[in-house]
Order: C-alpha cells, then structure tokens, then sequence
C-alpha cells in the first residue's frame, strides 16, 4: 500500500495527542481537587487541538522545503542532461560531416584512379603505335638506304660515339677554363700575399767606379814615367784605368764588378800613401785582395743568416758574398737574392710545403751570376752545376737551372722560384730605368691619351704611374669621360709595357668668369 506524507504527518499526531491527552488526564487525576473533571477536559481538548494544527503546520512547512530542494536538484540534473545531449549531439553533427568529407575523399580517390588507369591505357596503346610506326619507318629506311639492321645500327653508333666526344671535348674545355681562371686567381692571391708580407726596401746603386783625386798632378802620378805605375796596376788587378781630361777623376773600367772594386779600394790606398810605384802597387793589390776576400765572406754569410738557409758550402757563401758586387738593371743582385728566398718561403708556406728548401731554391738561383765570368754557359746552367758540386739537393739545382723557364719544371719549388724571381724583379723601385727608356715612356702615354678624341691637354705625372686627362666639357659628357677613362687604360695595357699600374684620371669641368668693373 502506498502510505503519503500527510497520513503519515497525521498519524504521528494521533500518537503525539493520545499522549498528550493521557498526560492531561493524569494531570487532572492528580489536580482533581482543585478543578473539574469538565474543565480539564476542554483544557486538554483545546490545548490538543492547538497542538495538532501546531504540528500539521511544521510538518507541512517541512513537507515544502524538501519538496523544494528535490525540485531544485531535479532541475539541476535535468540541465546537466540536456548539456550532455547538446554536447552529443554537436559531436554527432562532427563525425557526420567527417564521415561526409572522407566519403568524398574515397570518390575523388577513386576517380582519379580510374582516369590514372585509363591514361596508362592510353599511353601504353600509343607506346605501342609508336613502337610500331619506328618499326615501319626503319624497315623503310633500311631498304630506302640499302643497309642492314646492324649496319644501320653500326653507323648510328658511330654518329652517337661522335657526337658524345664533341660534347665531352666542349666540357673538358669547358671546365679546363674554369679551372685555368680559378687558378689565376688563386695564384694571383698567393702572390699578392707573399709580395704584401715581404717589405724590402730596395735600393739602386751606380755601377761606375770613380775615384777622386786631389788634383791633376797625381794623375801623373798614377800613370808613371812611360806608364809603368797604370800598367802595373792594370796587371795586378786586371782592369781598365782611364785616366783622361775630366779634373779630379780617374774612372776604373772592368768587366768583373769585384776586381774593379779591389782596383777602386786599392787606389784610393796608393793616392793616400803616396808612394806609388810597381812594388808597392802589388803589395797594396795582394793586401786589399785579402782583405776583399774576409768581406765577400762576411757579405755572404750575412745574407745567409737574413735569409735563414743554415748551414751550407764555404764556396757558395763565398760565391753569394760576391754578388754584393752584381747589379742587375741597378738592382743588387744579393739583395734581390735575399728576397726571392723569403718570397719563395712564404709561397711554399701557402701550398703546404717545406719553406725550408723553398728559401734555398730562392736564395741560390742566381749563385751563377757570381761565376759567370769564369765558366762557360748561362748563369742558370752555372749556378745548377756550382750548387750540384758543392752538395746542394736536387730541388735546388733544378730550381738555380730553371728560374727562367730554359727547362720542363720537375719540382714545384722550381715554379715557386720563378714566380718570386718575377715579382722582385718588377716590383715598383726595384730596378731603375735609364733617363732616356724613363722620358719616352712618358711621352708615349700622353701620346696615347692625345690619340682619343674630345682630349685637349694631357699630363703624366707621378713617374708615369698616372696619367691626368683635360678633355673638352662641351663634347665629352659625364657618361663618356668614364669610357673614356676604361678606354684610354685598355689601349695603355695593350701597346706598353710598364712596371706596377698606371692610373688614369679624365677631368672634365666648366669654369665661369666674370669681371667687375
């Protein structure tokens, strides 16, 4: 049986009033006394009644509030459901639409699967043709030209082995020219380097001898009654003494730089002693050959140590020593020595090889020079057989040999040693250039630039190292002074020839005057 709230609420009253009701009637047992049994019972009966109405209201105020909270909750749950199903639902509309996109993935797939078989169908039917139509054309070629299939085959080969050994050839070529100019380049900046880190100072000196004397007198002196004195002298250092009209001069003439040098320090002794005559001009001869001797010796071994060769023959010290006494061009042939050895060093440092044989190779090149006068043959050949003699390794003799590409290079220090030999050699200042060479190469560059139309004035200034062109502002504008310059500075590379760069520089320019009155 279903028992609802409010039986239940009324039969708990009926117990709450039947005890009450027994409470009272004790009560009024007890206090019967004083009051009637009537009054007790109106008392009671009102006193339950006022009571029950009490409880009814209690348990109905109390019957709401639950009700309330369980609705309350009730409303709670039913939005937490309906968000759920929102939330479902929201992902239900998602996979939906996947489920649509990826079924329109799989058709697309699948149509471009069938049109990618019906092209290979396709391709494969006009391979097919195709191979058939070359069949057709090559039979009829074959009998158009009377060959057979292998002779046909044979000449197409032969057209194809052709055709691959041009195009091979084009890319060797090819490749060969890049490589050459990657090389230059290479090369240039070794060279630069080395020139860059090695600087000399060089020097120019003047070959002919001259010796001063007091006064005219002692060129008698000098000559001696019937020549006997100049003969003597003459034999014993074995140069040329002349002895002219020129005042306080004698000039010493020889082919030999170190005897004309003797022959120099040795009259100049005689002209200070005073007594001169044939035995004393020997003794003065023999002493100042010894003498020349210890300082051929002290040159060479001077070089050697600047240069840091070590250890090497007394002979090619001695011999290097000599070449103190050597002017090439005016350039000291010692001096340029010394720096193709650290020129040389420094190159070989660069690619990796010993410096130590590459300063050798660059300081003995020219050890030929010093015996030149002695032995038959160029420098190069004598200086390759001195070096050979005296112990020197097979880099060095072949470099001596080979400096000025007489031979096929075997070493690559002989390379080496030519390339610094080179840039000593025309180095700006290195050597000095006769006044007459020195003037006409001046003039041949202002003739150059003259030769260029639009050009008034030209100077060469700085030792011809630049050329200044004044060119005429109404017929050469802007734009063609600046070809001008490339121009004039081609035609310069291409007809001269000139230690170091010369700069061109083209002005133009408009002057305006006016005069006040």
């Amino acid at each position: 049986m279903d028992v609802t709230m409010p039986e239940i609420f009324y039969a708990l009253g009926g117990l709450a009033f039947g005890a009450l009701v027994g409470f009272f009637i004790d009560r009024m047992r007890m206090g019967a006394a004083y009051r009637s049994r009537e009054e007790l019972l109106k008392d009671a009966e009102r006193e339950a009644e006022t009571l029950k109405k009490t409880r009814e209201i209690e348990a109905k105020e109390e019957f709401l509030k639950r009700r309330e909270n369980i609705e309350k909750e009730l409303e709670e749950l039913r939005n937490t459901v309906r968000q759920q199903e929102r939330q479902l639902d929201k992902r239900e509309a998602t996979l939906t639409e996947q489920s649509e996109s990826l079924k329109k993935r799989e058709r697309m797939v699948e149509q471009q699967q069938h049109r990618m078989a019906e092209k290979s169908r396709v391709i494969e039917t006009r391979e097919q043709e195709l191979e058939k139509i070359l069949r057709q054309e090559q039979e009829e070629l074959y009998k158009i030209s009377g060959l057979s299939k292998e002779e046909a085959s044979e000449r197409m080969l032969n057209r194809l082995e052709r055709d691959l050994k041009n195009e091979t050839g084009s890319l060797i070529l090819k490749q060969q020219q890049e490589l050459k100019a990657e090389s230059e380049k290479l090369a240039r900046e070794i060279v630069g380097m080395a020139v860059q880190r090695y600087a000399s100072a060089h020097t120019t000196e003047n070959t002919v001898a001259t010796i001063d004397i007091p006064s005219d007198e002692m060129k008698g002196r000098i000559i001696g009654r019937e020549g006997r004195n100049i003969r003597a002298f003459e034999q014993a250092t074995g140069v040329d003494v002349i002895v002219d009209d020129t005042p306080g001069v004698v000039v010493v003439s020889a082919f030999d730089t170190v005897r004309r040098e003797i022959a120099k320090i040795s009259l100049n002794k005689l002209i200070q002693d005073g007594r001169i005559h044939p035995a004393r001009i020997e003794e003065i001869v023999a002493e100042t050959q010894k003498e020349m001797d210890e300082r051929i010796m002290g040159y060479g071994q001077a070089a050697a140590e600047e240069a840091g060769v070590g250890h090497a023959h007394e002979k090619l010290i001695y011999l290097m020593g000599r070449l103190q006494f050597r002017v090439s061009y005016s350039q000291n042939v010692l001096r340029h020595s010394i720096e193709v050895s650290a020129l040389t060093a420094m190159m070989a440092e660069q690619f990796g090889l010993d410096p130590e044989v590459a300063r050798r190779c660059g300081f003995f090149h020219d050890i030929g020079k010093a015996a030149d006068h002695e032995m038959e043959g160029g420098h190069p050949a004598i200086g390759a057989e001195l070096l050979k003699r005296y112990g020197e390794g097979p880099e060095v003799v072949h470099a001596a040999f080979g400096h000025h590409d007489d031979i096929r290079p075997e070493y690559v220090y002989t390379v080496l040693t030519a390339a610094s030999d080179a840039c000593s050699a025309s180095r700006p200042g290195a050597r000095r250039e006769t006044l007459e060479k020195y003037v006409r190469r001046l003039e041949e560059l202002e003739a150059i630039a003259l030769g260029f139309p639009g050009v008034n004035e030209v100077y060469a200034v700085q030792a011809g190292r630049e050329v200044r062109v004044i060119v005429d502002p109404k017929a050469i504008n802007d734009r063609e002074a600046a070809k001008m310059a490339r121009d004039i500075a081609q035609t310069i590379e291409e007809n001269m020839t000139y230690p170091g760069e010369v700069k061109v520089v083209v002005m133009r320019e408009i002057r305006a005057m006016g005069v006040a009155r």
